[in-house]
């Protein structure tokens, strides 16, 4: 199934303005603006200025949120997005409630402590957006995540992920039922998406520090319905005898 562009030149504009691009030139901006990220429960909200915002709006990292505020323009970054930031591209610091800057190893196990499957979707996340797929939320759809080849203004969603352990496969409880197999390929197909599942091997590795993330490795799998009315080969239509 191929990309789905949104109205006539969406392709064209994509193709001109490549992701990878849009997201260098934030992790530039973001790294000479000293930009702070603050720990809120569950996602970690950041104060933007205008250049940022327009790149973090492109580049589709968080959510904007509506303030008072008229110089800045807030956002709340989810937990695997604030990570990456921080981690992967090294252009976000992030501190907590008492203002003190928080290290990698600290966000990790503050992370892991608000959800307990944090370092496989963050696995799953990372290793997606470094092939610059555009990760968002998959919850409408029943899944973890949903991958855009481009911005989700200019074309829609290919694949619907979901993200299993392969040292825990029922982590997020999910295809462990030949019902929730056949209902999640099923919606899939009603929406025009392909099930991508991704195991995450932890290869004997705990989640002690970021070091250890680096060492596990992510297995694709994308899942389809087979039609039995699908025929290997093109049948003709069988002319009457004269």
């Amino acid at each position: 199934m191929g990309p789905r562009w949104k109205g006539k030149g969406a392709e064209a504009k994509a193709l001109a303005e490549p992701m990878s691009g849009i997201i260098s030139q934030l992790q530039s901006s973001l790294t000479h603006s000293d930009c702070h990220g603050l720990l809120s429960g569950c996602s970690v909200l950041l104060a933007a200025g205008a250049e940022q915002t327009e790149l973090l709006i492109r580049s589709c990292f968080g959510q904007p949120i509506i303030t008072a505020e008229k110089d800045k323009q807030w956002f709340q970054l989810s937990m695997e997005e604030a990570f990456y930031l921080r981690h992967s591209l090294g252009c976000l610091k992030i501190v907590g409630e008492d203002n003190h800057q928080r290290t990698d190893e600290e966000l990790l196990q503050y992370m892991k402590s608000k959800r307990e499957t944090f370092p496989d979707f963050y696995t799953a996340y990372s290793h997606l957006r470094v092939k610059n797929w555009v990760v968002r939320s998959g919850s409408q759809y029943g899944v973890d995540f949903v991958a855009y080849r481009h911005h989700p203004a200019l074309v829609h969603s290919e694949y619907a992920v979901l993200v299993l352990s392969g040292e825990n496969e029922n982590a997020n409880g999910r295809l462990r039922a030949w019902s929730d197999f056949h209902c999640t390929i099923r919606l899939c197909g009603s929406v025009a998406k392909t099930l991508l599942v991704l195991h995450i091997n932890k290869n004997g590795h705990g989640s002690l520090s970021p070091s250890c993330l680096e060492k596990y490795t992510v297995e694709e799998r994308t899942i389809t319905r087979w039609s039995a009315e699908q025929c290997r080969e093109v049948q003709t239509p069988e002319t009457g005898s004269k």
